[in-house]
């Protein structure tokens, strides 16, 4: 089988213009996800998908594989469709699988990629992500933490930004989080390429413009997601205070950047 990392990058941000290229101990954050996510042993190739000039200048200064993408993608998951075809794909390849890495994770761990990678060995497994037990309330209760119920077959039944499964008769004494074994979605994916190449064409569905995420609308359609467990804990960059946050996460990295 062969493995395609695609990290997609756009430069127009509401919240964070420019995000990719932001400076973060001593290197653009593109550069970052890159060097991390090509540590990852089951990739074959890996590609940054932009639709800016600036961005595609920068990797090539640090040695990244770019390439360029339309401006007008609804999505990342588009995007990655696009760059694996001009990185020479064939789009009804049932033996190629597009992992789909966040460019806001500077510090994204490879293990992550190759835990996905390898969901593919089962030849049922046509798209997959990531998911991570919950470890507070805060977080369960935060509308940006995606939950996710999974089924005996390890397959998501339903993603939400609400609390699911719903708990009747929660006990007082104890956290929420402690009460049921919920999963929160870690928002990395992986893609036959030949099935990637149908999501895209899907329309818009009910339940994904209700709740705003796409993979609702892979649900609705009848195809079938695997759920690979972590303990993983991300920390993505959604606006420029979240790099002083990583700072408390990552010190040493930070450190050696002052060196």
């Amino acid at each position: 089988m062969k493995f395609i990392g695609i990290i997609p990058a756009r430069y127009a941000s509401l919240r964070f213009p420019g995000k990719p290229l932001a400076i973060i101990a001593g290197k653009p954050m593109i550069q970052w996800v890159f060097e991390n996510a090509s540590k990852a042993t089951w990739l074959s190739q890996l590609f940054i998908a932009t639709d800016d000039n600036r961005i595609l200048q920068k990797a090539e200064m640090f040695g990244g594989k770019a390439l360029m993408t339309a401006s007008n993608h609804p999505s990342g998951t588009d995007r990655c469709f696009e760059a694996a075809l001009l990185a020479g794909a064939d789009a009804n390849d049932e033996e190629t699988v597009i992992i789909n890495i966040q460019g806001d994770e500077p510090f994204i761990d490879p293990a992550i990629i190759d835990q996905l990678a390898a969901a593919f060995t089962d030849p049922r497994v046509n798209i997959a992500t990531l998911v991570r037990p919950f470890d507070s309330d805060d977080a369960l209760f935060s509308e940006n933490c995606m939950k996710v119920v999974v089924n005996t077959s390890g397959n998501a039944m339903y993603f939400s930004r609400s609390i699911i499964p719903f708990i009747r008769n929660p006990r007082r004494d104890k956290f929420l989080f402690e009460q049921f074994p919920f999963r929160q979605h870690i928002g990395v994916y992986a893609y036959r390429i030949k099935t990637l190449s149908q999501l895209i064409k899907l329309q818009p569905s009910r339940l994904e413009q209700a709740e705003s995420l796409e993979q609702l609308r892979w649900l609705e359609n009848g195809y079938s997601i695997r759920v690979i467990e972590t303990r993983y804990r991300g920390h993505s960059v959604d606006v420029p205070s979240d790099i002083e946050s990583l700072k408390e996460h990552f010190p040493d990295i930070f450190r050696n950047s002052l060196l």
